[in-house]
């Protein structure tokens, strides 16, 4: 991450997309030099006749301010490595370095992602560490470049792709419903099972396991955990669980309770179903996210589900790795603000999208993005450009959501917009692509090397297939026990971290 590369004015500067990725480094940066990370900065440092400038302009040539970091992240301390090559292991001593450290991982992060990044991630899986690549801490000069350096870190290469802004969520506090507590949500049995062991006056200490019968993206157990802090006596409760945001296999025990049976025996059915539909969303979300490689995805799906559930929707969708959703309550839960754009309905009031948009900018805080639904009237193109002047720099996107009717929104039409856009002086509004996208429509743009800058998914997510978790009992009262086809016994889990 040197000057050369990241400010503009230099030969091979990479464009206001890679500066996008500075924040989410400093994040990085931070959360390792916490953990104790090892931090080494691999600086290409060329002599002023280095061979490679037969291929690439002069550039951070040693000595010089285009060898140096960025500013914004020289202050995070690390080792500074000289290198001259695209690889990071190429003459220097790295190799040597990294034997003594004996890191679990190596995490490799910067521009550009086809050319340094991919040759250092090359030359650490040849060497057998396994890699990590967190997506967004990566940019190259275009994306068709970005996406097949990605693809090919991960699928050839075997490298970890990540995310450093996935599952960094704001402590949560859960209201659960009274009607839930009094298990009106409940199925019945449960209820009367509880009942009859009051009446008896049985109730010993119960361990019970939940596992799913499929792998995935485990979300809800933030509000699971606020349910169960209400029912479990504190003196005499333990539950253990996976985080919220963790990826979980089939079959794994994500929570563990053990309490007296009848403190939370009604709640079987609340904390499975709260489960189930909270990580079949992340999970959708979560696929959307690596099918985008680095395009950021905006949860569009609220219209699609009952009112009472879209906010516990969208936060699933950014647990599952959205940087956004369109429901103030998912926002509100996530900690983060709505996304949004102009409704059609505002434009075709106001008569004219131009206009519309004058008037939004007019009325919405400076913080609220000026994005401009552009396929209501004109040609969209056209429309992007009339916007874009009517507004004077001050319009930060356009969103393509052309209706099927219509063709729908093409990759041809995405790149037309770009095209129309850069050549009136508007390269830095944004294109935001919505409309029926699933994983092989997002596909569908990156393999046609479509500019796309966001995109909005709703559907795909909102109607996503809940995952069925099943709880049973593993122990009573101490003693191994359990109904047949599961082995009696505490299921061991060392991923598991106590909750309460």
């Amino acid at each position: 991450m040197l000057r050369g590369f990241l400010e503009e004015g230099y030969p091979l500067y990479c464009g206001d997309k890679a500066r996008r990725i500075i924040p989410n480094i400093q994040k990085l940066l931070q959360q390792e030099l916490a953990q104790g990370s090892k931090v080494f900065y691999l600086c290409d440092h060329h002599a002023p006749d280095d061979p490679e400038f037969t291929m690439f302009p002069p550039h951070c040539i040693e000595g010089t301010a285009e060898a140096e970091i960025i500013p914004e992240l020289s202050q995070y301390s690390g080792e500074v490595i000289p290198k001259k090559r695209f690889s990071g292991f190429f003459g220097t001593p790295l190799e040597g370095k990294l034997a003594d450290l004996k890191p679990e991982a190596v995490v490799v992060c910067g521009v550009c992602t086809d050319i340094c990044v991919l040759h250092s991630v090359a030359d650490a899986r040849n060497r057998d560490y396994p890699v990590e690549v967190p997506i967004d801490c990566a940019a190259a000069a275009n994306d068709k470049v970005h996406l097949f350096a990605l693809e090919h870190m991960e699928k050839v290469l075997g490298a970890k792709l990540t995310r450093v802004t996935v599952g960094q969520l704001p402590k949560l506090r859960f209201e659960i419903p009274d009607s839930v507590l009094a298990g009106d949500t409940s199925d019945i049995y449960f209820v009367r099972a509880v009942e009859i062991l009051k009446k008896e006056g049985i109730n010993p200490v119960a361990t019970m396991e939940v596992f799913a019968n499929r792998g995935g993206i485990l979300c809800g157990i933030e509000e699971v955990k606020a349910l169960l802090e209400k029912a479990l006596p504190e003196g005499n409760r333990e539950v253990w669980a996976l985080s919220e945001g963790e990826l979980f296999q089939n079959k794994e025990v994500v929570l563990r309770i053990t309490a007296p049976y009848q403190s939370y025996g009604v709640y079987e059915t609340v904390y499975l179903g709260i489960l189930a539909h909270c990580s079949g969303w992340a999970t959708a979300a979560k696929e959307c996210v690596d099918a985008a490689r680095g395009i950021p995805i905006i949860s569009f799906g609220a219209r699609h589900v009952h009112p009472l559930v879209a906010g516990i929707m969208d936060y699933a969708a950014i647990v599952g790795g959205c940087v956004g959703c369109s429901s103030i309550s998912g926002a509100k839960l996530a900690g983060i603000e709505p996304s949004g754009t102009i409704p059609h309905a505002l434009i075709i009031i106001i008569g004219e999208t131009a206009k519309a948009t004058q008037i939004f900018d007019k009325h919405m805080p400076p913080e609220v993005l000026r994005i401009s639904l552009v396929d209501t009237f004109k040609d969209e193109p056209e429309e992007s450009v009339i916007v874009a002047q009517a507004l004077g720099g001050r319009l930060q996107g356009v969103r393509l959501d052309t209706p099927l009717e219509r063709g729908g929104v093409t990759a041809d039409l995405v790149k037309e917009t770009r095209a129309k856009l850069d050549l009136a002086g508007f390269k830095e509004v944004k294109i935001f692509v919505s409309g029926g996208l699933d994983l092989e429509r997002i596909k569908y743009f990156l393999d046609e090397g479509a500019p796309v800058d966001f995109f909005g998914v709703g559907s795909y997510i909102s109607d996503a297939k809940p995952t069925d978790f099943t709880a049973d009992l593993h122990e009573v009262e101490g003693k191994p026990i359990a109904k047949r086809g599961r082995i009696p016994g505490v299921t061991p889990n060392p991923r598991l971290k106590r909750v309460l």
